[in-house]
């Protein structure tokens, strides 16, 4: 019998993924201190989230992909996204980034893949910096960051309370290339 060959596809994350892309952030709503909501979310309540990831501009939404044996179809193994960093207008040119994976594909390369397409992408926009904000300890998170050139900026102590105990959260930064000159390094 044939072995079947799974590969990893990355691409824009649609209205066709708000069900499974739900159920892939429940888990580490219910699971884990990494995200800091509490309560898990139906996908009508996620949808006004996805819909602020068009497929153009700096605000993106990428799914990773098994698929298996070049049929193009397959689960979602994690998704990766671009976001506004705050609302105000003068931060218009500073993303905050995430990357989140089915709990069963760590060790697969799928956030390297999906943060390597992601950033090929924010190196065309308008962007100058990424931010992330990593949950304390999450060392897998740390070392993804770290291979992407993000440099620690600092720690906020206590930052959130989930599951009876008070959360660290560190913060990275990442310079963009392609933003024009300007500012302080």
């Amino acid at each position: 019998m044939a072995s079947r060959r799974t590969e990893v596809q990355v691409r824009p994350g649609g209205e066709q993924d708000l069900h499974e892309l739900t159920d892939l952030y429940n888990h580490y709503v219910r699971e884990t201190p990494i995200t800091f909501d509490t309560e898990p979310f139906t996908a009508e309540q996620r949808r006004p989230w996805l819909l602020s990831h068009p497929e153009d501009g700096p605000h993106r939404l990428l799914v990773a992909v098994e698929d298996v044996s070049g049929s193009g179809g397959g689960r979602i193994l994690g998704y990766a996204t671009s976001s506004p960093f705050r609302p105000k207008a003068a931060y218009a040119t500073s993303a905050e980034v995430t990357v989140y994976c089915a709990p069963d594909a760590g060790g697969r390369g799928v956030g390297t893949r999906l943060y390597t397409e992601l950033f090929r992408i924010l190196e065309t926009q308008d962007l100058r910096r990424a931010y992330a904000g990593v949950t304390l300890p999450n060392a897998a998170s740390v070392r993804l960051h770290e291979r992407f050139g993000f440099g620690r900026v600092g720690t906020f102590h206590e930052a959130g309370r989930k599951f009876g105990r008070y959360w660290d959260v560190a913060w990275f930064e990442r310079r963009l290339g392609s933003a024009g000159s300007g500012g302080t390094e």
